[in-house]
């Protein structure tokens, strides 16, 4: 009986071993999760974000659109765990409950949890802002819920999450990375300029008429645009552009367009068609084309032109490297940031103050209720091979760009900003005691913020990107 019970060990032993090393085994695999998720996907997605005529943009009523329209693109990544989304819209700003459903619908058509989605807006000002709170705010008050109604802001989602479903379909394998970066010439400048006493003496808006404003030097700038793009060998799939600086040239003209970033975006999806061209705005919150733009109509396609020439070069000094599943990497921080005093008050000044003023701060309130019920803002950071990509709310700063990339010299840094929009600007901690616009009651947040995100950040970029 042993000698039959050893015989048929044996037998079955070397059947498996067998079975291991034959052609069946590969059709196996095919059909084994883990071996699915051993290789890189890539999907890509592009949705009109363009509202319809008598919509409410941010600051005005849409007459109609330009000969370019809104944008909502993306990518979504395979085969490193659960998916990762990572989303670009041509609008002013995502806010608060919004975010949480863009996420939210965007994770369910991707097959992965809302904390591994990230949307982030561009920031043109003739364009759509999206709060839903907000929205609910207004409604519960008896209130217009004027550019805060969100009927289109429900559309797009509903279609980004039907455009992320079909892409993952025609997923395509991604082998490697480029990354390479460039200067940008006479495009951003930074918007305050101090007198001697330390203080702002003056703001240099995006469209700055005064000379002699103007003609103050371009001031501290991150002048780096950064490509970080995906490729299947040497095939191009996706190109992700990085660059701060506010991206206006004029504007309150009713008619939505992607201004002079969406112009230079679509320059280089024309010089390189056959990878979708994504583009981030960077920490650009204390950055505008001020220096180089007095609001002349012409120069929209000056700065797009300067702005795509930097796209060039940046992606003719790409470096390709390849990247597999291990190298890949999805890490969080959530932060409670400290309100500014005098939030709570915005709730009173609803039945009067202008619709501007509403559709810049009204979030504020919002992001507040939220925080006092335990809900935090998330920063995330991508790590794929030698980059990172660190998502960062509101409209932080350039010194927080400056400061994330001095963080890992060793790697190919890019930044994010106005990912959710709620918290308005956040200054580094001395702009709160040098007065001017954007830490006043522009910024929602206290000039303890900026302990705050670079405690996250410095985590981020040297324990969990590790």
């Amino acid at each position: 009986m042993r000698i039959i019970l050893g015989s048929i060990y044996t037998f079955l032993l070397c059947f498996i071993i067998l079975l291991l090393n034959s052609p069946l085994s590969a059709l196996a695999a095919d059909f084994y999760p883990k071996t699915v998720q051993s290789q890189l996907k890539l999907a890509t997605f592009d949705v009109d974000a363009t509202p319809p005529v008598g919509s409410s943009l941010t600051y005005d009523p849409m007459i109609n659109s330009w000969d370019l329209g809104l944008r909502a693109k993306g990518i979504v990544i395979l085969g490193a765990g659960e998916p990762i989304v990572m989303c670009s819209v041509d609008w002013i700003g995502i806010a608060n409950d919004s975010q949480d459903e863009f996420k939210r619908i965007m994770a369910e058509a991707a097959g992965t949890i809302p904390s591994r989605v990230v949307v982030h807006a561009i920031h043109q000002h003739d364009a759509p802002t999206s709060d839903f709170g907000a929205e609910n705010m207004l409604k519960t008050a008896g209130l217009s819920t004027l550019a805060f109604e969100g009927s289109y802001a429900r559309d797009l989602i509903q279609r980004l999450g039907q455009a992320i479903s079909k892409s993952i379909t025609s997923a395509v394998p991604f082998t490697h990375i480029g990354t390479g970066q460039a200067e940008v010439y006479k495009v951003a400048s930074n918007r305050r300029i101090l007198g001697p006493d330390g203080k702002v003496k003056y703001t240099r808006t995006s469209a700055t008429k005064d000379s002699v404003i103007r003609a103050a030097p371009e001031g501290l700038i991150d002048p780096m645009v950064s490509l970080i793009s995906f490729w299947n060998n040497d095939k191009p799939l996706a190109v992700l552009s990085y660059y701060a600086s506010h991206p206006q040239s004029y504007y309150r003209t009713g008619i939505s367009n992607p201004d002079f970033p969406g112009i230079a975006r679509f320059m280089r999806q024309l010089a390189v068609p056959d990878a979708l061209h994504i583009h981030f705005n960077g920490a650009g919150g204390n950055l505008t084309a001020g220096k180089y733009n007095d609001g002349a109509k012409e120069n929209r396609l000056i700065l797009a032109e300067r702005l795509a020439d930097g796209m060039k070069r940046a992606w003719d000094n790409n470096k390709r490297n390849p990247v597999s599943p291990a190298s890949v990497k999805w890490s969080i921080e959530s932060v409670a940031l400290k309100p500014a005093a005098g939030i709570e008050n915005l709730e009173a000044a609803m039945k009067t103050q202008t619709s501007v003023f509403l559709s810049n701060n009204l979030s504020k309130l919002v992001w507040l209720k939220r925080l006092e019920a335990g809900k935090k803002i998330d920063i995330s950071l991508l790590s794929i091979g030698n980059a990172r990509i660190l998502h960062l709310p509101g409209e932080p700063f350039v010194e927080y760009q400056l400061a994330a990339k001095a963080e890992r010299p060793d790697l190919f840094v890019a930044v994010a900003g106005y990912g959710d929009y709620a918290v308005g600007y956040i200054g580094n901690a001395i702009a709160y005691s040098q007065g001017g616009y954007e830490t006043g009651q522009a910024s929602g947040v206290t000039a303890e913020a900026e302990g705050i995100l670079m405690k996250a950040i410095h985590k981020l970029l040297t324990v969990k990107s590790k």
